[in-house]
């Protein structure tokens, strides 16, 4: 029963992330609907038939390619829908068939919308950050691993910690160097592990934000002016919090050790 549920997971899990692609690039236009129109070739218009529309084994059999136009398909399709599925299928091995699995599918799916959409259009819509910061703290009553205490003040300093920063490089610098979609985030990020997460979520997303960033810079020669998306590796940062949270402290209580020792 245990596989058949793993299986079931993982089938949910890529059906959903079909649905993220659709979010992905309908959501940031307000024009849009993610309902409608049903899903189509994004060049020649021909809605797709349900066997073209299979997560992961359509664009495999498909090549990639429109069945009409042979127009290439994003190969983000695919790889939203696989690491969707393996998300659920992870959450599912760490929680178990619980409230927190459910919880928690809910708080992943958004995090994987939230990084490919700040990836392409820098920006994270409040249609996702505010509602989970509700669905957060709502749902921190009923979830037995983060409290509504830990959940309420996850969001209040979550929030407040990146205002602090954004407001302090603003008055440095003059200029703008964090959106308020980042602040968003943190705060949803907080309501849903709690505010004892965020010191690693902002300390691991700073330094990898940093490193990659900066590589990526200086590997395309551009402007250190040029905006680097940092939802992406507060998202990240969090989903390793999330699965990962014991073994962190650990690392973190050994390494006190020996600082004092």
């Amino acid at each position: 029963m245990d596989t058949i549920y793993f299986i079931y997971s993982i089938i949910l899990g890529a059906l959903v992330g079909s649905f993220l692609n659709v979010v992905i690039f309908r959501l940031p236009d307000e024009t849009q609907s993610v309902v409608f129109p049903a899903s189509h070739c994004p060049k020649c218009n021909t809605k797709l038939r349900w066997f073209e529309n299979i997560p992961i084994l359509s664009w495999l059999a498909l090549l990639g390619k429109c069945r009409t136009c042979k127009a290439p398909i994003s190969l983000q399709y695919p790889v939203v829908e696989l690491v969707m599925a393996l998300l659920s299928g992870a959450l599912y091995r760490h929680f178990g068939l619980s409230f927190a699995l459910f919880y928690y599918f809910l708080f992943a799916a958004a995090l994987l919308a939230i990084i490919f959409i700040d990836l392409h259009y820098q920006i994270i819509p409040d249609r996702l950050s505010l509602p989970g910061i509700v669905i957060g703290f709502i749902g921190s009553f009923f979830n037995p691993l983060v409290s509504w205490q830990q959940s309420g003040l996850g969001l209040l300093i979550g929030g407040g910690v990146l205002y602090g920063v954004a407001i302090s490089y603003v008055l440095l610098t003059g200029k703008d160097g964090m959106g308020g979609g980042d602040i968003k985030l943190l705060a949803m990020i907080g309501a849903f592990l709690g505010w004892q997460s965020l010191l690693y979520v902002v300390f691991v997303s700073s330094l990898t934000g940093s490193i990659i960033g900066g590589t990526a810079l200086l590997l395309q020669k551009k402007d250190r002016q040029t905006r680097i998306p940092f939802g992406p590796f507060l998202s990240l940062a969090a989903l390793s919090w999330l699965f990962f949270q014991a073994e962190i402290l650990t690392v973190w209580q050994w390494y006190l050790g020996n600082l004092h020792g």
